[in-house]
């Protein structure tokens, strides 16, 4: 028996960063998927044949079999106990949750940096204008649990690589790609999860002209 076929829908212009965790999840762990697109600025995510497909009218969405699931750590949760081999969070129970904290705190929390800092600057070169007021006190906010996970300055968050490890470095990089102050440590390691080849592989996606 072959297992089900994965498909995971994205964004066409790939900038996000949830499509990109679950992608390089997928590349991670050697999968085969198709990739198909979604043009989310015509509202494709929203047709009747979308939403029946996925519970939250959302990218990523996983598709496999009759099952899909959307949420990106959802999903990454979910291939990593269906296909444990190799794994993409740490094998430490306490470790795994902290990979999980840093995951659900980056897609919760540090809005004016996400606001102000459009993946359009890390995939399609756009600049943006200064930070505001709120926005360095985000960015103050995430260099310094940054440092705080990264003391000593590892190459990775919890000894090995993790998906955590491309989610933070998303982060990161909205402010390093834009020209940011981002210290010099956080940046090399930002740069060092840049060229897993999984991340690469996301990184060199063609995209539509804006």
């Amino acid at each position: 028996m072959h297992p089900p076929s994965l498909r995971l829908y994205v964004d066409n212009l790939f900038t996000s960063p949830y499509a990109m965790s679950v992608f390089v999840a997928l590349r991670e762990k050697g999968l085969a998927f198709e990739t198909l697109t979604l043009d989310l600025d015509a509202a494709q995510n929203q047709t009747a044949d979308f939403a029946k497909l996925s519970l939250t009218q959302r990218v990523p969405t996983l598709e496999e079999g009759d099952f899909a699931l959307s949420e990106s750590s959802a999903i990454t949760e979910y291939l990593e106990e269906a296909y444990p081999e190799p794994a993409v969070y740490p094998a430490d129970p306490k470790q795994r949750a902290r990979a999980r904290q840093v995951q659900a705190w980056l897609r919760s929390d540090l809005l004016p940096i996400r606001q102000e800092r459009s993946t359009l600057v890390v995939f399609c070169g756009q600049k943006m204008p200064p930070l505001s007021p709120a926005g360095q006190a985000a960015a103050q906010k995430l260099i310094g649990a940054a440092q705080a996970l990264l003391a000593g300055n590892p190459d990775y968050l919890f000894g090995t690589w993790s998906i955590a490890d491309v989610d933070l470095a998303v982060m990161l990089n909205r402010l390093i790609l834009n020209g940011d102050s981002v210290p010099a440590e956080l940046a090399a390691y930002a740069q060092r999860q840049w060229q897993r080849p999984s991340v690469q592989a996301w990184v060199n996606q063609p995209r539509p002209a804006l």
